[in-house]
């Protein structure tokens, strides 16, 4: 058996490795480096994918949420509402821009923004919400997007665990994840279903004043050269990296077709274990499953996660800390009464990923399932 591996860049690399040679080679024969041909084909590319009106190309997925927040226009002290399971960029971005962050609980089962609390915490400062599409399925984009019309906010999506997933709305209408909102942020770091080998982003819109700002934003603030109309930064995706990405996208319906399949492999054995919960599948959103996330309870956790290291098989906690515990935002948060974010406080002691990669055969499969059932 191959040694298992949380994602395995270098089996998904194998079949394409020909093709992504010659044109790295191309690349450096050409010296084509920023802003190049292949970063214009992809960002055409993505955006024909995702059914987007406009994609732009950015150096990593957090550069994507910064930009997407410049690009509002948004001014200090405005409240921004995130989910407080989540990583950290979602928040850090907020802070970095003198905004404050509102953190809401998320579900129990789909581990997404909380519809209730979210109505809760909106106040006459709110300006944005910022759903996050965590471990490959949409948050529930009607309701967020009804709230964020009733009181003119702006919708940010974070995209960059989800890219592919398809959000059904009440009417049977369809959308892909990431174009939900006046916003669309996503990241193309090398574990995610659609990675580079380096860091790598892009950020969606569907009006084109909005596009125009955020390509403005993201090349120091200038529209045309040398003329700079607002404070910008300097965030470009790497012409090598989008050369890459170019050759993998066609791929990425293959590669979510596979994470799906080992998803289902875990849903079959894990299924009917009495102290295991399986990934919810939302009805309204299919799943990609970037991870593929189990509860147990709170005191198997642990023990679960070292069992499974002696016997080879990694596991991550995704998330171990809550964002409102995390003393970076404790000079915005104040003192947080207990029991403010429960499903959140449960998730963090009870969440376990396992393996979750396209290149996972059978026999990979059935060792770890043999191993965590072993546990309980």
């Amino acid at each position: 058996m191959r040694p298992i591996q949380m994602v395995d860049l270098k089996a998904q690399y194998q079949p394409l490795r020909q093709q992504i040679t010659q044109t790295l080679a191309d690349c450096l024969e050409q010296g084509d480096f920023i802003n190049g041909s292949h970063c214009k084909a992809f960002e055409l590319a993505l955006a024909q994918y995702t059914g987007a009106k406009h994609c732009i190309g950015c150096a990593n997925g957090t550069d994507a949420l910064q930009i997407a927040l410049m690009a509002a226009d948004l001014k200090a002290g405005d409240e921004v509402i995130v989910p407080t399971f989540t990583y950290v960029a979602t928040a850090e971005v907020i802070a970095l821009l003198g905004l404050r962050p509102v953190m809401v609980d998320v579900d129990a089962d789909t581990f997404n923004m909380n519809i209730e609390q979210l109505r809760a915490k909106i106040t006459p400062r709110t300006r944005a919400i910022v759903p996050v599409h965590l471990f490959g399925q949409s948050c529930d984009m009607s309701p967020i997007l009804q709230i964020a019309a009733q009181h003119n906010l702006w919708v940010i999506e974070d995209n960059a665990q989800a890219i592919g997933a398809v959000y059904t709305f009440p009417d049977g209408s369809q959308k892909q994840t990431g174009t939900m909102g006046q916003i669309g942020c996503t990241s193309f770091y090398p574990s995610k279903n659609l990675g580079a080998y380096g860091d790598g982003g892009a950020i969606f819109a569907n009006d084109d004043n909005i596009a125009a700002r955020i390509r403005m934003t993201a090349n120091h603030g200038q529209s045309r050269r040398y003329y700079h109309d607002v404070i910008g930064v300097n965030s470009r995706l790497d012409n090598l990296q989008a050369a890459i990405l170019n050759i993998k996208l066609p791929h990425l319906d293959s590669f979510i077709a596979a994470r799906r399949r080992a998803a289902d492999y875990y849903d079959a054995a894990f299924s009917q274990i009495k102290d295991i919960s399986i990934p919810a599948r939302a009805a309204n959103s299919t799943h990609v499953f970037h991870q593929y996330t189990l509860q147990v309870p709170a005191e198997k956790r642990d023990a679960l996660q070292a069992y499974l290291q002696r016997q080879n098989v990694p596991s991550m906690v995704y998330y171990p800390v809550p964002l409102y515990a995390q003393a970076a935002f404790a000079p915005m948060l104040g003192e947080v009464a207990a029991g403010s974010f429960p499903n959140t406080d449960a998730l963090c002691q009870q969440v376990i990923s396992l393996p979750m990669h396209t290149e996972l055969d059978e026999e990979q499969l059935a060792y770890i399932v043999s191993a965590v059932c072993s546990q309980f």
